[in-house]
């Protein structure tokens, strides 16, 4: 059994890794700056200056397929460039990226959505969530009922990533009340922002924020119906299920880097005439932190490489998920707790590290259903412990 990288992994990391360290991090004192003025950290246009920095040595459209100009990498290279991005609070991500659901449209609606998404173009977000249907999805109100060539859509979304900046927005809604979302009572559509929906701006305790989407007799042209009707649901699930790995990938990466100040700072933070290192209290603290990180980071690694086995992944990640998204809670907590007053105020990352990451227990599925799902499988029968290796 052989727990090393590939060549191919240890080149691609370390390439993205010598990117963020020489091309982003020295952003973040700027990035902390602006944020405590309430500002964005990064700008469109400075993102933008990065993301085709990048591209001139090849990193572009991470998950795009190839013939889209994109490196379509194997999952686990995914995850690995995910915890990379991870070592730094700067809001930047490569380019050339679309919603995976995206390259279900028809060749119209590539021309229209996808290729100008992918050439950053055009900005998307998903809209699934709604006030009265979070981690119950299929319990969706927002209604699409068809008007001769048209069809009209009446509800709210809520919480919607990227849904103040979106200029469309992948959105579904309810075409057959009595099926059911999940018996194909659901289907997505592509809605121009031109065509009549708006978006309120939601606080929250994070840095930026999501997006409430209101529609009000939006007219949306059949042609718009992404995927089949019906299929609304399926293509839902999908578009979570990628974040199952991904997000838990980039929190091993702050966990690694806040880890790492948390032993700088006890190696050199003197009280009562000795280092903080040599206090048990730290150590284990430190030493709770490095296992949690390493069993996180092979669950992690194991969903990835599920995905590129072409197995069902779903219960791997959603152990990944679940697992990842508690130890960078616990993580982030007690480097706070090591850094004692400085860690709780915002002249370091490590307070916004806090606030950013109890997000990762809620979004695209929250411990709750990973929970539901890991034990539901097992009292299914649908896996056994012990998964591929049983």
């Amino acid at each position: 059994m052989d727990f090393s990288l590939t060549d191919e992994e240890r080149a691609v990391r370390d390439t993205v890794r010598s990117f963020i360290r020489r091309d982003v991090m020295p952003l973040e004192a700027e990035v902390l700056r602006r944020e405590r003025a309430h500002q964005p950290g990064l700008d469109h246009s400075e993102l933008r200056e990065l993301q085709l920095k990048a591209r001139k040595f090849g990193f572009w459209g991470l998950a795009t397929p190839e013939e889209y100009g994109g490196m379509d990498l194997p999952a686990v290279l995914q995850s690995l460039i995910w915890t990379e991005l991870g070592h730094t609070f700067v809001p930047f991500r490569f380019g050339g990226e679309a919603d995976n659901i995206l390259f279900h449209a028809t060749e119209e609606q590539k021309r229209e959505f996808l290729i100008p998404t992918i050439e950053g173009e055009r900005r998307s977000c998903f809209a699934i969530t709604e006030p009265g249907a979070g981690s119950d999805a299929a319990n969706i109100r927002l209604s699409a009922r068809r008007d001769g060539d048209d069809w009209i859509l009446d509800g709210e979304k809520t919480f919607i990533t990227g849904g103040n900046d979106a200029d469309f927005a992948i959105v579904v809604a309810v075409t057959d009340r009595e099926k059911g979302a999940r018996n194909g009572g659901a289907t997505a559509f592509l809605v121009d922002r031109a065509m009549g929906w708006r978006s309120e701006f939601i606080q929250t305790m994070g840095e930026g924020g999501p997006a409430s989407l209101i529609f009000d007799n939006v007219r949306v042209p059949h042609r718009n119906i992404l995927g089949e009707i019906g299929q609304g649901f399926t293509l839902g699930m999908e578009w979570i299920g990628k974040g199952r790995y991904t997000i838990p990938s980039h929190a091993i990466g702050i966990a690694e880097r806040v880890l790492q100040m948390a032993i700088d700072h006890a190696n050199t933070r003197e009280t009562f005439g000795t280092k903080i290192g040599t206090n048990q209290a730290i150590q284990w603290m430190i030493a709770d932190s490095e296992t949690e990180l390493e069993a996180a980071r092979w669950l992690v690694l194991k969903s990835a490489w599920t995905v590129d086995q072409g197995m069902d992944p779903r219960h791997a990640s959603s152990m990944g998920k679940l697992y990842g998204a508690g130890m960078v809670n616990r993580v982030v907590d007690r480097v706070l707790q090591i850094h004692g007053g400085m860690g709780y105020t915002r002249e370091l990352p490590i307070e916004r590290w806090y606030r950013q990451v109890r997000l990762y227990r809620i979004f695209e599925g929250t411990d709750e259903m990973q929970r539901l799902i890991i034990s539901r499988d097992l009292l299914r029968g649908y896996t056994k412990i012990g998964g591929h290796l049983a």
